[in-house]
């Protein structure tokens, strides 16, 4: 008998927001904030007319706010950022996952953002899987500003998920997701609930 998998997809599913923009400005204040995405205006630009990739206009706006920053204090701006936002998470969503613990099933977040932001909501969510953007550290435990992994978005979803749960054929897949990084994952689901909340 095949066990069931519920991936969500975290930005506007379990979340009403982006919260890559609400961390930096959270992180940094607003006039910063403001000046920082001043300065990528010809990148933001070439990316709204798809001459410039999602990953790397990503990578190039967490790279200038907090390569340096140490780790440690990185992740406590993660766990400060959860304490004020916790209300971002619709309530819709949070149902839907106490419905798939309550069945057992096995629960995933699989999300393009920072893994160290996600982890906060996916502990308080009970989520024990998370698949996101990985951030590289170097020796003296600070933010290079380049990622570990891929970008996860589009295929990479799917990619990072089979690595999870490799044996497709012996679970059944049910896909939240609420954007055009998820159409991938949908693809690949059983069940596909796009817009879900």
């Amino acid at each position: 008998m095949k066990f069931t998998v519920a991936v969500f997809d975290f930005d506007g599913t379990i979340t009403t927001k982006d919260t890559l923009l609400e961390f930096i400005r959270f992180s940094k204040g607003n006039i910063p904030f403001l000046w920082g995405f001043t300065l990528h205006l010809p990148l933001l630009i070439a990316y709204q007319l798809k001459l410039y990739p999602n990953w790397k206009l990503k990578r190039k706006l967490f790279s200038s706010f907090f390569k340096k920053m140490k780790i440690n204090d990185f992740n406590q701006l993660c766990e400060e950022f959860y304490q004020h936002f916790s209300g971002i998470m619709r309530l819709e969503a949070q149902k839907a996952i106490q419905r798939h613990i309550d069945a057992g099933d096995s629960l995933v977040i699989i999300s393009a953002s920072i893994e160290n932001w996600v982890r906060p909501f996916a502990n308080y969510l009970n989520i024990p899987f998370i698949l996101c953007t990985e951030i590289e550290i170097d020796q003296n435990d600070c933010i290079t500003g380049n990622f570990t992994t891929l970008n996860c978005y589009g295929q990479e979803k799917v990619n990072r998920l089979i690595k999870l749960f490799p044996q497709r054929a012996e679970y059944y897949l049910i896909a939240y997701g609420d954007s055009r990084g998820d159409k991938e994952l949908m693809d690949f689901a059983d069940k596909k609930m796009y817009k879900k909340f």
